[in-house]
């Protein structure tokens, strides 16, 4: 095979994502705070706690970069708003890059039709309740159902699980562990090493909002910043 169609898209252009819902019908003035409740993976304030001093932000720069997407002229609803916001944002660097490099690491060409600048300019204009209906992309639903079985369009929404963001053991623990305790690490100083501490003596019993796991992202991240060589 050298070609594939993908689906990358739809869920940011369709409302698909289980975030998306609560927005349908609310005021667009109070989308921040929603998207921050339903969205954010940790508070600005949080960070605190994770992070030495000198590395803090003195202004909460990730509300400031939703404020200034949600509020722009353009998008009439909070759903549109939101959906705007994933597709200018959220898609481009992480779920179509992630696909794209995965494919061509193997030579696969990925297509991604829902992507088409004419079908999402067209899911633009679609009124926000349409989209959202049926536990989100209600009109997608609507269109496949001539052509697809009902088992398939209504089945439960799936993703692709990655143990260690829910649990830490075994050989992982142990590479998180080594990362976080390395000397790179404890010069650089990020992090703040009495939460490190309390991570690794509890790596399964702390998470975010979002029900992921703080001391997989934390391993994550210093892992990446050692593979970069960035001290």
């Amino acid at each position: 095979m050298k070609v594939a169609q993908s689906g990358q898209g739809a869920d940011e252009i369709f409302a698909g994502y289980g975030y998306h819902q609560p927005f349908a019908g609310l005021p667009r003035a109070a989308a921040v705070d929603l998207l921050e409740r339903e969205f954010f993976d940790r508070g600005h304030d949080d960070l605190a706690e994770v992070l030495q001093p000198e590395y803090r932000c003195h202004h909460d720069r990730s509300r400031e970069l939703v404020r200034r997407h949600l509020r722009a002229p353009g998008a009439e609803t909070a759903l549109d708003a939101v959906l705007r916001l994933d597709t200018h944002l959220l898609l481009p660097d992480d779920p179509v890059k992630r696909v794209d490099n995965m494919s061509m690491a193997y030579g696969l060409e990925v297509r991604v039709p829902f992507l088409d600048q004419d079908l999402v300019a067209l899911a633009a204009t679609c009124p926000p309740e349409l989209k959202a209906a049926r536990g989100g992309k209600g009109v997608l639903k609507d269109l496949a159902r001539s052509v697809l079985p009902a088992r398939l369009i209504d089945r439960p929404k799936g993703y692709f699980p990655v143990p260690a963001l829910r649990q830490l053991e075994g050989p992982l623990l142990d590479l998180v562990a080594d990362a976080l305790y390395s000397p790179v690490a404890k010069s650089r100083g990020l992090f703040q090493h009495e939460y490190v501490d309390q991570l690794l003596r509890e790596p399964n019993e702390h998470r975010t909002p979002v029900g992921y796991n703080k001391l997989w992202q934390l391993g994550l991240l210093e892992l990446w910043l050692q593979t970069h060589d960035i001290g």
